[in-house]
């Protein structure tokens, strides 16, 4: 599959492989994400096959403004108006009542909906190009690590798909915060590229405790997801021999040195571990980071990765 710079052209095709019903791989500010129409069910099987996940793992619905979630989800709380105003286009994704239109395939048989506004021109242009609102999970096999880099996508997944859409790295690194507003007290269902306290400060409001391990109401909620092929381990310091990700000094060329900056450490998470993937490593140390609010994304995706398979 050749991977194309998002040209006119090559954006108009994007578009139109859309509406018939195809799949193209498009770039967002947090990862590279397998587009088809949220409204097309059998384009979203196809997602769904694709990538191996289970049909009830509900997949997000990227529209290009809040004007549009009319479209896809049939009430909303004022919170919602307030978050949007604060956080879109951003990596804040919001679960609602849904629509009856949304077929059950995207909000994997749910009454809910995962709604976001992409930071990314490219991602919107494709929305409003199409005209369709965007299915979009992680353009990864199920439970693998999310492309943060076009030449990053699974081979597996290139083989499968119409077009890869070239916007460069992506900038925050990790997958969007997912807010459940369906229910009388908002939570955060995964944490993400939007962290609870600025959540907190835009609601004035502190938010409800975590979801049980057994609800499935947002991407991500599996105790194992987001992994390198490689076993992850996380030490308080890495082995002088080991391959890893550290905080201090690298003692040789298998260990890369991570930033003491929560959203700079985010955004090359999973590179980095991909970086290690590719040259073969069986193992990946990871020193632990801070355990401060700021850190609760990346703990989130360490502790995933380092989950038993």
């Amino acid at each position: 599959m050749q991977i194309l710079q998002p040209t006119d052209e090559a954006l108009n095709r994007a578009a139109r492989i859309l509406k018939d019903g195809g799949v193209v791989v498009m770039p967002t500010e947090t990862v590279y994400g397998l587009a088809c129409s949220a409204l097309n069910p059998e384009a979203v099987r196809r997602v769904y096959e694709i990538k191996g996940r289970p049909s009830a793992n509900p997949l997000i619905v990227h529209i290009s403004e809040f004007t549009q979630l009319k479209a896809v989800a049939e009430s909303w709380p004022k919170e919602a108006e307030i978050l949007a105003k604060r956080f879109w286009p951003g990596p804040l994704t919001l679960v609602l009542p849904k629509k009856a239109k949304v077929p059950d395939e995207t909000t994997g048989g749910l009454d809910t909906v995962a709604v976001r506004v992409p930071d990314h021109a490219i991602a919107l242009e494709l929305i409003k190009r199409s005209g369709l609102p965007l299915a979009a999970p992680s353009a990864n096999l199920f439970m693998g690590l999310s492309p943060t880099r076009a030449k990053d996508v699974d081979e597996a997944i290139l083989v499968d798909v119409e077009m890869v859409l070239d916007g460069g790295p992506c900038l925050i690194g990790v997958e969007s915060t997912v807010l459940d507003l369906s229910e009388e007290h908002p939570r955060i269902l995964r944490p993400g590229g939007v962290s609870r306290a600025d959540i907190q400060a835009a609601l004035g409001r502190q938010l409800g405790e975590l979801p049980p391990p057994h609800l499935r109401k947002s991407p991500g909620m599996h105790p194992r997801h987001y992994a390198p092929r490689a076993k992850v381990v996380l030490v308080k310091r890495i082995d002088d021999e080991a391959a890893g990700l550290t905080l201090s000094t690298p003692t040789h060329e298998l260990q890369i040195q991570m930033p003491l900056d929560a959203r700079a450490y985010a955004a090359g998470l999973y590179s980095g571990m991909r970086r290690l993937d590719v040259l073969g490593v069986e193992e990946i140390q990871v020193q632990l980071p801070p355990s401060t609010p700021e850190w609760e994304a990346v703990w989130d995706r360490l502790q995933k990765a380092s989950h038993p398979a």
